[in-house]
């Protein structure tokens, strides 16, 4: 498989994503955080966007953000309990496999991920991680968890001007959990995870400041 030609195309709908306003719906709004969907394009779920602004530089909200083994994320996000590098292609794409503990009180066990994700740097200062699912020899199905499938996802990390300690995080968020749960479920969790993940975030920067 060409992880690199596969990375290089989701970076491509990711922008394509933050570009287009058009069909959005919010679903869950707080003074931090606004959360919206619209059906995806790439399966039968909806597609995600979260949009906040997260108080400090991008450096070092993107040093909590980063998608590396051993970085600050498992640390804080509670949506991943582990995340291990399976190969890096490049120095900026890497196939890696996510770990996910059971949520919304047990009625989803927990799942694994196998993604090729790009690491990628915009003019303007912005930097971004770009993900979706892919098969790996070193990885396959492994016991005591569903695999799930990442469509088209991440976030960017956009300097605000004129603020210097302030982020814009735009994250994007489709997600296959594979097994057999109720659409309620799912419409539920995920708009609630995506304000959780902000507001850990926004923790996050203050305890993991570079």
């Amino acid at each position: 498989m060409n992880y690199r030609a596969v990375a290089d195309t989701v970076a491509e709908k990711l922008l394509g994503y933050s570009r287009d306003d058009t069909g959005w719906r919010v679903c869950k709004r707080t003074n931090e955080v606004c959360v919206s969907w619209r059906p995806s394009s790439e399966y039968s779920g909806n597609l995600y966007k979260g949009e906040g602004i997260i108080k400090a530089a991008p450096k070092d909200v993107w040093e909590c953000l980063k998608p590396v083994p051993e970085g600050p994320r498992v640390k804080w996000d509670k949506n991943v309990k582990s995340f291990e590098l399976i190969e890096m292609i490049s120095d900026t794409v890497s196939v890696c496999r996510t770990v996910t503990p059971s949520a919304a009180v047990g009625l989803i066990s927990p799942r694994d991920f196998v993604d090729v994700i790009l690491i990628k740097q915009y003019e303007n200062g912005t930097i971004s991680s770009n993900a979706t699912h892919v098969e790996h020899p070193n990885c396959p199905p492994k016991p005591h968890y569903v695999r799930g499938f990442n469509h088209p996802c991440g976030c960017f990390c956009a300097p605000i001007a004129g603020e210097p300690l302030k982020t814009h995080v735009t994250m994007f968020f489709q997600t296959d959990l594979g097994g057999y749960l109720p659409q309620s479920v799912l419409e539920s969790f995920f708009p609630s995870s995506m304000v959780e993940f902000y507001n850990n975030l926004a923790k996050a920067v203050k305890i993991f400041k570079a």
